[in-house]
């Protein structure tokens, strides 16, 4: 398959990396993505660090920084070897995110592209605490990319709820779409006894299950997105999903084999501990396939 650029706004990609295992399938899929759309690639190392460990521990520090050097210098090999433009950035401190960020800031960067987990990871979520933290405060969009998955663009799903962050995830995903001949499904969760999804054309049988109100919302939704979709020629299908949302979304991207799943963020916030609606935090936790987190901009 011909590699096609999702999108014609991705001048500058930030790839945050360290040699954890973690990151292999971010770097693998950022150069394949800085190749097919001719952008520059910025490589980012944060060394985690504070002033009383740089005291005790100054050889350990120094360790460290050399690791992460050879670890860019590897990853600026592989994009060179591509053709890819990449310049290397290592940095040290005691938040290793707010880092991240501002080199996205400053770099002005079009998308962040990251591992799911890191050297921090917690087992509770299946998301580094640093991941979470830098969608939380991302000036633009972020694509988690678990370590086995590839971007191929073949079926892409989206997750719709009817708000204004959904709306943005909605219309980005039809541009990815649009622009790569994917295939698009749209889907939104509404609580149900039911057990598995069902089509949005052949789903009265199953109103019984679902709140009248809550099912209304659920296919206006859907149908607003596949009319936007429909109108850029796109091949888009609906469905009314049921259960636990999190995982109707991720049980429909495998059936479907998307390989990227669309969703909104709730965008910043000052409480560390929930930068994110625990839908979308679930989804990137969990899904297999690559996640794109669309930033809502005011």
């Amino acid at each position: 398959m011909t590699q096609l650029c999702p999108t014609a706004k991705l001048e500058k990609l930030l790839l945050p990396t360290d040699s954890s295992e973690f990151s292999e399938g971010a770097i693998r899929e950022a150069i394949t993505l800085a190749k097919a759309c001719s952008s520059k690639l910025f490589a980012v190392s944060v060394i985690e660090t504070n002033p009383e460990y740089e005291t005790i521990a100054p050889q350990l520090v120094e360790k460290a920084e050399k690791e992460a050097r050879q670890h860019l210098n590897a990853v600026k090999a592989r994009a060179s070897k591509e053709g890819v433009d990449c310049e290397i950035i290592a940095r040290q401190g005691e938040e290793p995110y707010k880092y991240i960020v501002e080199e996205a800031a400053k770099n002005q960067v079009n998308m962040i592209i990251m591992g799911r987990r890191g050297r921090t990871g917690f087992k509770r979520l299946m998301m580094g605490s640093v991941t979470a933290k830098v969608i939380g405060h991302a000036p633009c969009n972020v694509l988690v990319v678990p370590r086995a998955a590839r971007l191929e663009l073949r079926n892409i799903l989206v997750a719709t709820d009817g708000s204004r962050y959904s709306d943005a995830a909605a219309s980005e995903a039809i541009s990815i779409a649009k622009q790569c001949g994917a295939n698009l499904v749209v889907v939104s969760v509404v609580p149900s006894e039911a057990e598995s999804p069902f089509d949005i054309v052949h789903s009265e049988m199953q109103k019984g299950l679902i709140a009248d109100k809550e099912f209304q919302e659920a296919e206006k939704n859907i149908k607003s997105v596949k009319n936007l979709a429909e109108k850029e020629g796109i091949n888009v299908s609906g469905f009314i999903l049921a259960g636990r949302p999190y995982e109707a979304i991720i049980d429909t991207a495998k059936e479907k084999r998307a390989d990227l799943i669309v969703v909104g963020s709730h965008g910043r916030t000052g409480i560390a501990r929930l930068l994110m609606g625990s839908v979308t935090e679930r989804v990137i936790g969990h899904a297999e396939c690559a996640v794109l987190i669309v930033k809502f901009k005011d």
